[in-house]
């Protein structure tokens, strides 16, 4: 009987839906004058559209006014921005104007044969991918490889 109880009280834990604890913050709590700044890396278009998530994620945890993001695309990953070959660019648009910012790699755009122009609007490139993300990490900003 015992084992019985036992065993239906452990079903109906198992039954129950998983309580996730709760991310704490820490100090200095972020705010619109000091915020998180975040860097997502991409170097594969094919995970763009899951990459848009976390910066979505990130900007529902904070709150947009307490974090910024920035997007470095380098080597297949610039693909993602162009005009011609983006499967997300309606997505990009959009977090353009939740202060997104997206960054892609000169020299990736040399190397196949594209220019800025080729970008999608409100795209920026810089020199080099690589080392603009090894800056923005040594001037505080968190580097992730999603």
């Amino acid at each position: 009987m015992m084992r019985a109880i036992m065993g239906l009280a452990l079903a109906l834990l198992l039954a129950l839906p998983a309580q996730a604890g709760e991310t704490k913050l820490a100090e200095p709590k972020p705010d619109w004058n000091k915020p998180r700044r975040i860097v997502l890396q991409m170097s594969q278009a094919e995970r763009a559209d899951a990459i848009l998530t976390n910066a979505v994620n990130l900007q529902k945890f904070y709150g947009q006014d307490n974090v910024k993001i920035a997007l470095v695309a380098y080597g297949n990953g610039v693909r993602a921005l162009l005009k011609d070959e983006s499967k997300v660019a309606a997505r990009i648009q959009s977090l353009k104007q939740y202060e997104v910012e997206f960054v892609a790699c000169g020299n990736t755009l040399e190397t196949i044969g594209k220019k800025e122009a080729d970008l999608l609007p409100g795209v920026t490139s810089t020199s080099t991918g690589l080392a603009e993300i090894t800056e923005r990490a040594l001037s505080g900003w968190t580097v992730l490889v999603p």
